[in-house]
């Protein structure tokens, strides 16, 4: 801290109407608008400052971190600067910038900071050409709920000035603290550059018995496992933790260096995405493989010879083998949760362990309500999410390595061990079909068209035939959440249809979706049979996928052939 003080200004700007949060608090579009649009960033990052109140904010802690994409260094720099002048007492950022989204959550309990600030589109691609985004994390650590997230945008739309120390520099790459002399200050600034991985790691070593994920990875008969960090946030941390602390080898793990553009790849781990990985699998050489997304809450597992596990199949499986994990033999498990497009096979394990059961909108704050009150203690979505109440957001890690647990535990293979469970529980032969980039106004009149058909009376209790199937509709709704918490009533989070052999069609639109729109439909169907538990998901549900294009009509009213994509 040397020389005079660094001058706090105030900017005149002018508000911006589309800066609405997509839920959690977050602000996603292309790079470019965040680049090129006058004060598009400090006006979103004002909004998210002045959403705290006043009292709050005067010398709290906040929490920074990137997955490291383009736009990610700059944007920081305007966070610390704003974050100054708004009388934020201390920052504590990532080496380099780099924190992945549940170390955010992590660091946000441990140190009791006000809440924090994650730059990060997601499994949405960077670089100049891709897409960049601001995340609000609350105190709990969890995404901001949508009463915060509508404050948030409130005060964007009538933004008139933001706060700035623009001569405020600092070395992301230097550990340690940071002290700022501020104009009109009585109390200087301090920046915190710490070790990205060290917190979660500690976290880690609580929930998890190392020792024997280490004796599974290292010895005669060591498993053999490919780690994919597809060149996101992952790539310290997988290193780190599963090299490093739990003796794999360096060369499992693959992409770990993030990069802004995430080597031109979408930083996506399903099996459209993430195919280097999915090829390498199919050789028969690993036994184990994950992939990770661009900000670390999103996780793929596959095993040997390329085995696929659903993400709605691998929370099932979670649940009914968490006493694999010390974290859970030492309290109770209270409750699970899952988003409603989510299959049901969580709901069969819940009820052989006589556990409930929430089923939530699509999005991880809902799940956080639920955590902190002690009603929920895992959680799961179907787009790749899975986590626990260790932290409040979703863990790719933290799943890999409950999935590397089980198999030290139970000495089984990843097939053997989805197998055993679909024989035990049946299997929910499920599929997700996005169709991507559509005109928002025509997803949004199919959207309409179709709640007002499937809502009407006269659908109630319809029969499809399809081939030698015949559906009938037992019940059919557009999906309402009442919080258990504290009654909030959320409306409209997707269309349902439940047929009568617990059959699902789910139509949903996106929310992550910025200029264009994505609906998706979702289509489950549960076979008991064991004889029956190898045929391809398509191939079953393809009588359910013919329902759900005649009645939507989307092909016809999109011109559309088909999905963009299949998972």
């Amino acid at each position: 801290m040397e020389g005079s003080p660094i001058p706090v200004l105030t900017i005149q700007t002018v508000p911006y109407e589309d800066q609405k949060p997509t839920g959690g608090g977050g602000l996603r579009r292309p790079t470019a608008v965040f680049e090129s649009q006058r004060n598009y960033l400090p006006n979103f990052v004002q909004s998210v400052l002045s959403s705290i109140d006043l009292r709050d904010r005067q010398g709290c802690t906040m929490v920074v971190g990137s997955d490291g994409r383009y736009f990610s260094k700059t944007a920081i720099e305007v966070v610390v600067q704003m974050a100054a002048a708004n009388g934020i007492g201390r920052l504590v950022i990532g080496q380099n910038g780099i924190l992945s989204t549940p170390a955010v959550s992590c660091i946000i309990r441990k140190i009791k900071a006000a809440g924090g600030i994650i730059l990060t589109a997601s499994h949405s691609p960077g670089g100049p050409g891709g897409e960049f985004g601001v995340k609000f994390n609350v105190a709990n650590g969890g995404p901001a709920p949508d009463v915060i997230s509508d404050k948030i945008y409130q005060i964007s739309k009538t933004l008139e000035e933001y706060a700035i120390c623009p001569d405020l520099r600092i070395d992301l790459s230097r550990l340690g603290r940071q002290e700022f002399d501020l104009e009109n200050k009585f109390k200087p600034f301090r920046v915190e550059i710490i070790d990205s991985v060290e917190v979660y790691l500690n976290l880690l070593r609580t929930v998890f018995d190392f020792s024997a994920i280490r004796s599974l990875l290292t010895e005669s008969d060591q498993l053999k496992i490919r780690i994919d960090a597809m060149n996101g946030v992952m790539g310290p941390y997988v290193r780190r933790i599963l090299c490093d602390e739990l003796g794999a080898p360096a060369n499992s793990a693959v992409d770990c260096v993030p990069l802004e553009d995430f080597g031109g790849q979408y930083p996506d781990p399903n099996l459209t995405y993430a195919t280097s990985l999915l090829e390498a699998m199919k050789g028969g050489e690993y036994r184990f493989g994950a992939a990770f997304d661009a900000d670390g809450d999103r996780y793929m597992i596959l095993g040997q010879n390329g085995f696929f596990v659903n993400p709605s199949d691998s929370l099932a499986i979670i649940a009914a083998n968490l006493s694999c994990i010390p974290y859970f033999r030492q309290m109770p498990v209270r409750g699970f949760g899952r988003s409603m497009p989510t299959s049901t096979a969580l709901d069969r394990v819940a009820k052989s362990m006589k556990i409930p059961v929430y089923e939530t909108p699509s999005g991880w704050r809902f799940f956080s309500n639920l955590m902190d009150s002690g009603r929920c203690s895992l959680c799961g979505e179907e787009s790749f999410g899975t986590g626990s109440d260790h932290i409040r957001e979703k863990d790719g890690l933290w799943a890999v390595l409950v999935w590397l647990s089980i198999m030290a535990a139970r000495k089984q293979s990843v097939e053997e061990i989805v197998r055993e469970h679909w024989t035990k529980f049946g299997r929910h032969y499920y599929c997700r079909f996005d169709y991507e980039a559509l005109d928002p106004r025509t997803a949004y009149f199919i959207m309409r068209d179709l709640e007002a058909l499937i809502t009407d009376k006269s659908f109630s209790n319809q029969q499809f035939a399809v081939g030698n199937n015949v559906y009938s509709v037992q019940k059919a709704t557009s999906f309402e959440y009442v919080d258990p918490v504290d009654g909030t009533v959320t409306k409209r989070q997707g269309l349902r249809i439940i047929f009568s052999d617990s059959s699902r069609l789910i139509f949903r639109l996106s929310a992550s979706s910025h200029v264009r729109a994505t609906l998706r439909i979702y289509a489950e169907s549960y076979e008991k049979d064991p004889s029956k538990h190898d045929k391809e998901p398509q191939a079953v549900l393809s009588p359910l996928i013919a329902i759900a294009l005649k009645i939507s009509q989307i092909h016809e009213r999109t011109g559309r052939k088909g999905p963009t994509v299949i998972t």
